[in-house]
């Protein structure tokens, strides 16, 4: 696979299948956030592919450092989530998130078992962060979820990087106590 630097350089030269690849290593990522914003499987849909034809078109201004290009690609998305959820006039809420691609569970046939915890688990976060407010439940998508860096959130989100830290701690904060309120026993 190509790096992503000569992708966009052939993307910006104006090659289809460099343009194809640039989508298909990307377009799992847009869509997942698109649904954890929008709600709905097809809303996340129309919304990733308007994330890409804005990046079609922003191709040309972006900077073309590859550390540069993932905070770059969630913050086209989020916003083009915001610009939907304004046009609908409703609040953002959490759905359960799809797995981080490519991470796989240390052992691949847990026990019946350890997987009923395992997904019993996995239910109250979702839950809990379902009831996070919509900056807590932001930040905790970004940095726990996507794994981005405070450094680049804080590009993102236009703050700065001493904003997000304290966010991100709060959101962490606020997570936990939600579990715990959640269920009691959780960690014990």
């Amino acid at each position: 696979m190509a790096d992503l630097t000569t992708l966009v350089e052939r993307c910006r030269a104006g090659d289809d299948l460099a343009w194809e690849a640039l989508v298909r290593r990307y377009q799992s990522r847009v869509y997942a956030v698109a649904l954890h914003y929008l709600r709905s499987r097809e809303e996340a849909q129309d919304a990733a592919q308007d994330v890409f034809v804005r990046i079609y078109r922003k191709l040309a201004s972006f900077d073309n450092k590859e550390e540069n290009f993932l905070p770059w690609l969630l913050s086209l998305t989020r916003n083009a989530c915001i610009d939907r959820l304004r046009r609908r006039k409703v609040r953002p809420s959490a759905l359960p998130l799809p797995a981080e691609e490519g991470k796989e569970s240390p052992d691949p046939r847990p026990t019946a078992e350890e997987a009923l915890i395992a997904d019993g688990q996995r239910r109250l976060v979702h839950q809990a962060i379902a009831q996070l407010s919509d900056i807590n439940r932001e930040m905790i998508l970004l940095k726990e979820i996507q794994g981005l860096e405070l450094r680049q959130i804080s590009e993102m989100l236009a703050v700065p990087i001493g904003t997000v830290k304290s966010r991100s701690i709060r959101a962490r904060i606020e997570l936990a106590r939600t579990v715990l309120s959640l269920d009691p026993s959780y960690g014990a």
